[in-house]
C-alpha cells in the first residue's frame, strides 16, 4: 500500500472503475482493517481506506481535534489528485468527514455517516481510565461492553478487544479527546451533499436519537438503522452495510 502526506492507506479498484471514489475513514484508536472486507471491496467502486496519522502504518503524529484531521485528510486528496469522493465514516471518522465537507465541499460528492452524532461527548470514566496505563485495560473492556449488541457473537468481540489493545493509549486518549471537542450541531444545515446516516439498533454510543438529530438537521439526509448491531455496526454487520453502501452510490446524481 502506498502513502502520501503521511497518510498510510489501502486501494482496491483502479481508474477505470466508475465515479466516484469512495474513501473510508476509520474511527477513534483505528485502523484501515477495522473496515471489513466486504466494505473495502466493493463491486465497480475505487475504495481507499486509511490510517489516520499516527495510527496503523501511517507516519506523522496523531492529532486531538477533529479539524486537523480533516486537514490531513484533505491535503492527502489533493496530493493524490483524487476527484470529489464519497467519505465514508465511523463514529470519530464520521465527524471527520463532515468537517471535510465544510471545509472544502468541492471534494466531497456525499457522505455516509455510520455511528454518528453532531456531537461526540466522551464518557469521563472512559477518558479517566484510558489516561491511565494501569486502567488502560478497563477501557477497552468498557469499550467493548458499549460497541457491540448482546446478540454479537463472542469471538467477534474477542477479536475486536486484541485489535483494540494493539494501539497505544495516548493515541486512544488523543483521538477521544478530539471527539470530546467536537459539536457541529449548528452548522449542520451548511452540509448540503447527499447524506446516508447508518446507526445499530442497539448502539449504546451514539444512539437511534442522535441518528435521528443528525437527519432531521441535514438537508438532504436519510437513516438507515440495522437491527442487531450496535455502534460497530460495520463490523456486526458488513454484508448489510455494503449493501446499502452500493445503493446510495449508486443513486447518486450524475
Amino acid at each position: 500500500m502506498p502513502m502520501i502526506a503521511d497518510i498510510y492507506y489501502q486501494v482496491i479498484g483502479n481508474k477505470i472503475e466508475r465515479l466516484p471514489p469512495v474513501v473510508l475513514i476509520h474511527g477513534a484508536g483505528g485502523n484501515h482493517l477495522y473496515w471489513p472486507a466486504e466494505i473495502r471491496r466493493l463491486p465497480g467502486y475505487r475504495v481507499y481506506a486509511l490510517d489516520l496519522p499516527g495510527h496503523g502504518r501511517s507516519n506523522g503524529n496523531f492529532q486531538t481535534s477533529v479539524n486537523d484531521y480533516s486537514r490531513n485528510i484533505c491535503l492527502w486528496q489533493r496530493a493524490l489528485d483524487l476527484e470529489p469522493a464519497v467519505y465514508v465514516g465511523h463514529s470519530l471518522g464520521s465527524a471527520i468527514a463532515m468537517q471535510l465537507v465544510l471545509a472544502a465541499p468541492d471534494q466531497v460528492s456525499g457522505l455516509v455517516l455510520i455511528g454518528s452524532s453532531a456531537r461526540l461527548a466522551v464518557n469521563p470514566a472512559l477518558l479517566e481510565n484510558i489516561a491511565d496505563p494501569a486502567t488502560f485495560p478497563k477501557a477497552i473492556e468498557m469499550l467493548i461492553s458499549w460497541s457491540f449488541s448482546k446478540n454479537s457473537p463472542g469471538r467477534l468481540k474477542e477479536l475486536a478487544a486484541m485489535r483494540m489493545s494493539e494501539t497505544p493509549a495516548e493515541v486512544y486518549y488523543a483521538d477521544f479527546l478530539a471527539c470530546q471537542n467536537f459539536d457541529l450541531t449548528m452548522r449542520l444545515p451548511e452540509i448540503r451533499c447527499p447524506v446516508m446516516v447508518i446507526c445499530g439498533a442497539d448502539d449504546k454510543m451514539t444512539p437511534q436519537v442522535q441518528a435521528q438529530f443528525l437527519v432531521a438537521h441535514l438537508p438532504n439526509a436519510h437513516l438507515e438503522i440495522l437491527p442487531e448491531a450496535g455502534h460497530m455496526v460495520m463490523l456486526e454487520q458488513p454484508h448489510a452495510v455494503a449493501e446499502r453502501l452500493i445503493n446510495f452510490l449508486s443513486a447518486l446524481p450524475g
